[in-house]
């Protein structure tokens, strides 16, 4: 199998079917990360089609032998984030998004999803900075050296905006991510 290197090297010499195996390889990642920020499954997919579109066009100023993954990721969440701005509107959470984990009664398992989704409501009520710091550090469980080079900001900035979210938000604060 090639690796991304190899395959953004063919894309750029015009191979197509190079960039269609990098789709495949991350239009999963990329629906769930935009899902998660966004917490609408149809406006998820419309944006991955379009950071794809996005990517395929930018894909020469992708530095050689560059990291494609965490530049790809880096067009999703701007574009995502440039999105939620667009629209200035809480995002509501449905029971599809609130996944229930080894609830042993109905009482348990209303219980639990009630609390995600008032935590997901906090989270989607973030502004977008600390949204997409919060997301990427306890749903993802990234590193906060994985969160600097995606968003191309400074640890500290990353560990200073996680602060300030649990500040505002005492759910978050309280741990129940």
């Amino acid at each position: 199998m090639q690796d991304d290197n190899e395959l953004v090297r063919l894309v750029q010499g015009g191979n197509q079917q190079a960039y269609a195996r990098l789709v495949d390889k991350y239009k999963g990642k990329i629906f769930a990360r935009l899902y998660r920020m966004i917490g609408q499954k149809q406006d998820a997919q419309d944006l991955a089609q379009e950071v794809f579109t996005k990517a395929y066009f930018q894909l020469e100023k992708l530095e050689p032998d560059g990291n494609f993954s965490a530049w790809l990721y880096r067009i999703a969440i701007n574009h995502c984030l440039d999105e939620l701005r667009k629209r200035k509107r809480s995002v509501k959470t449905s029971d599809e998004e609130v996944e229930l984990i080894g609830s042993e009664t109905p009482e348990e398992a209303f219980l639990q999803k009630e609390q995600q989704q008032v935590l997901l409501r906090h989270i989607m009520g973030l502004e977008e900075e600390y949204r997409a710091v919060v997301v990427l550090r306890y749903i993802d469980q990234l590193s906060y050296k994985e969160i600097s080079e995606m968003l191309v900001l400074p640890t500290t900035t990353v560990q200073m905006r996680l602060h300030r979210a649990k500040k505002k938000h005492s759910p978050i604060q309280r741990g129940s991510l």
